[in-house]
């Protein structure tokens, strides 16, 4: 199978983003921590109308990257009470791919991602995501500032107690045995269905933020990660282009991961988004204007053999744009689309 696209970032599969996938000649959809029944798991029942619809409209359901941050906070974080809630994710695990997905994206970022602008003019105009840790060093101290920087909507507040200053500190070494214990618990479940968990990287990533330790902000750490699932086939990655570009060293992250990652077959989608800049400061930019060349990374990509799916992530905000960002996606997607076809026609002569 060659590379696809698909859409995501959203949470609700309404028609008319059925209808803007079939227009844009996408193939597949992924759906963000959609909106489903449940507080602590999710039913096959609840999940199986979402692949029927997209279906209905001649789209593949690709993936579910995420659950709500509360199924497994206290996994993430080595607290009382993460083997019930491990319980109910492999309960979950279960029911996804019962329901017809064969991969669940997740994150081991227990405090989210981190913005300190979402107005940075870029190319044009247009408004992009920045993210500066000088801010959240000056603001480190107060809990007010800290938590203006926190994704909202996810729960992130409610369910996580917020770290501030030196208190209360979570190393890297706890969050690695709390990734081993979590991992270790859960891929067999996911071997047993079927589906691939697919990891995503820290965003930003710098090594700790809010007193939690961000350990998925190298290549290094993902093949550390790796060797901890010991070859399982159900353990994948979220391959996000743009984090990878946002760690220092830039474009050459991008290409080590394809690189090394690509051969093994554990890539299951890739995020194709690029930054200007590395932590500890970068801004969001469209696609070709970051730090690496879109189209050596298509190559890589199809040289190393990946054959999942590409979305375009995160966009910069057009003039006229709707909250979802139509304009950008749909930029977005037109450039892969066209870096694809190139790829195709060029392997045609070679």
């Amino acid at each position: 199978m060659s590379i696809r696209l698909a859409i995501g970032q959203f949470k609700e599969l309404t028609d008319e983003k059925l209808r803007f996938a079939a227009q844009t000649g996408v193939t597949g959809v992924q759906m963000n921590n959609p909106h489903l029944p449940g507080e602590v798991r999710w039913e096959m029942e609840d999940i199986r109308p979402l692949v029927e619809k997209a279906k209905a409209y001649g789209l593949v359901f690709e993936a579910i990257e995420n659950v709500p941050a509360q199924f497994y906070n206290k996994a993430m974080l080595g607290l009382p009470g993460r083997d019930e809630q491990i319980e109910n994710y492999q309960h979950t695990i279960r029911s996804v791919a019962r329901a017809g997905i064969p991969v669940l994206g997740y994150h081991f970022t227990p405090n989210g991602v981190w913005t300190t602008d979402r107005k940075t003019a870029t190319r044009g105009g247009a408004m992009a995501r920045t993210f500066d840790m000088s801010l959240i060093e000056a603001g480190r101290d107060d809990a007010d500032i800290l938590r203006s920087f926190l994704p909202t909507g996810l729960g992130i507040t409610q369910a996580l107690p917020l770290y501030t200053g030196d208190k209360d500190v979570i190393t890297a070494e706890q969050m690695w045995e709390n990734y081993a214990y979590f991992i270790q618990a859960v891929l067999p479940v996911a071997e047993e269905e079927g589906i691939r968990l697919a990891l995503h990287p820290d965003d930003p990533p710098v090594e700790s933020l809010g007193g939690v330790a961000r350990i998925f902000n190298r290549p290094d750490n993902f093949k550390r990660a790796h060797a901890i699932a010991g070859g399982s086939p159900a353990w994948a990655l979220d391959l996000c282009l743009g984090c990878c570009s946002e760690m220092p060293g830039g474009a050459a992250n991008v290409f080590e991961m394809i690189e090394h990652f690509g051969p093994l077959g554990v890539i299951a989608y890739v995020h194709f988004r690029d930054v200007q800049g590395t932590v500890p400061t970068f801004t969001e930019c469209f696609i070709g204007d970051g730090n690496f060349n879109p189209a050596e990374a298509m190559v890589a990509l199809a040289r190393n053999g990946f054959d999942g799916f590409i979305i375009d992530d995160h966009v910069p905000v057009m003039d006229d744009d709707t909250d979802w960002k139509h304009r950008g996606r749909a930029h977005a997607i037109g450039y892969m689309q066209g870096l694809i076809r190139m790829g195709e026609y060029a392997r045609a002569f070679t």
